[in-house]
């Protein structure tokens, strides 16, 4: 009896360890998360993209929104990322984004100060290119927050 229930538990931590993949996630300030992992979501051109072990190899461009990576143990991270990329191998996934934070890491007020200098300048007129940074800074300062007060609440 205590043979099979041996043979059970090593069928199951091959399952898990087929499932487990490297996870390096890195920004400008450093390393936000370097361990093992079972799933990222990451948002990109045509929405959200999980990426479980396994995934064919490629690379994608990461879009500003929110990432959520999910450990060994089932507990999920969650994440405000900016525009970067991702590159997948069969058993190693490596995140470089321009921005990485945590929810809890963000200050909403200051989020929102940075909205409502964004919306200003977007009233004002400007050059293509200054519209262009205002309408970026928004959407990141509307990331921030969206992300802050979802799991912050």
């Amino acid at each position: 009896m205590a043979e099979i229930e041996k043979k059970e538990q090593g069928k199951k931590k091959k399952l898990l360890s087929e499932r487990i993949f490297r996870l390096r996630v890195m920004s400008i300030n450093g390393i936000f998360y370097d361990g093992k992992a079972t799933c990222i979501v990451l948002p990109c051109i045509d929405g959200e993209t999980a990426i479980l072990a396994g995934h064919e190899e490629m690379i994608l461009a990461v879009y500003r929104g929110e990432m959520r990576i999910t450990d060994p143990e089932g507990e999920t991270i969650p994440a405000v990322i900016g525009d970067g990329s991702v590159q997948i191998e069969e058993k190693r996934v490596i995140v470089l984004a321009d921005t990485v934070e945590r929810p809890e890491e963000i200050d909403v007020r200051r989020a929102q100060e940075a909205l409502e200098i964004a919306q200003e300048q977007l009233r004002q007129q400007q050059s293509i290119k200054e519209y262009t940074l205002s309408q970026a800074a928004m959407a990141r300062a509307l990331n921030r927050i969206r992300t802050a007060s979802k799991y912050n609440s």
